[in-house]
């Protein structure tokens, strides 16, 4: 059905969520439900396609683990062939879009393009992974501030980051892709100070029915990774905020590892 703010020839930036269909918000299940084709990333899951109308088009362009089904140009350029040619088009993301979500450039070329585009937020992977192992990601009087950061780097390239500014304390970090890079995400961390004890939680397909929660502390974050697959969509949360109650620990599905 039409709304007045999906007109046709125009484009909406979606945030998916963290791939559990019931957190999707209701904006967005409208918009995927109204558009006529849909480009989705890897992350965002059948039961969130399933909401698109039987005739819409689905096209994949996800990346995933350093496999890329398509470069950010093309795949710019496949979203604003498909709004000139008058089609109603929903950018799918897995979490929220403005965050690690290549959302600039496609905005900048849609506008380019003369192409109205519009951006619907989504619930992003670190709230997902905070509320699946039952903890905050802010802790009056222990952790003030909250820093995102994503550890994919490009391939063949060293992770580059700010260790220092990331180790401080009375923060929590929450790192995007990183089980690939927990190993340096510890060693650096602790190189700059941060505590080898700082607890950690490793929160793996947040919200789905196959989520798993591992708990332990940062000098044991290269083991915790272990078990967990390439494919598998891994948060890391690193600081007090995460240090779970024994309540918590105890509930189906998180596994304490007191290495």
């Amino acid at each position: 059905m039409p709304h007045d703010d999906f007109p046709p020839a125009s484009v909406w930036l979606v945030g998916a969520g963290p791939g559990d269909p019931e957190l999707l918000t209701r904006k967005a299940a409208r918009l995927i439900a109204a558009a006529d084709m849909i480009f989705y990333d890897a992350l965002v899951g059948p039961a969130v396609l399933d909401i698109a109308a039987p005739d819409a088009e689905r096209i994949s362009v996800g990346k995933r683990s350093g496999r890329h089904s398509k470069d950010q140009a093309t795949i710019d350029a496949l979203i604003v062939a498909a709004a000139l040619s008058g089609q109603r088009v929903v950018r799918l993301k897995g979490g929220d879009p403005a965050i690690f979500g290549r959302t600039a450039e496609e905005v900048a070329a849609c506008r380019a393009a003369g192409v109205t585009v519009r951006i619907c937020p989504g619930i992003t992977a670190a709230s997902a992974a905070a509320a699946a192992a039952g903890t905050a990601l802010t802790l009056r009087g222990e952790a003030r501030r909250l820093t995102f950061v994503t550890a994919h780097a490009r391939a063949g390239e060293k992770l580059v980051l700010d260790w220092a500014a990331l180790a401080a304390e009375q923060g929590t970090l929450a790192v995007y892709m990183g089980r690939a890079a927990a190993t340096t995400v510890a060693q650096g961390l602790i190189a700059a100070g941060r505590r080898a004890d700082t607890p950690v939680a490793v929160v793996v397909n947040a919200s789905l029915p196959s989520e798993r929660i591992i708990r332990g502390k940062l000098s044991s974050l290269a083991f915790l990774v272990e078990t967990i697959g390439e494919r598998d969509p891994t948060m890391l949360l690193v600081g007090e905020a995460v240090r779970a109650p024994a309540r918590v620990a105890a509930r189906r599905g998180v596994e304490e590892v007191a290495s």
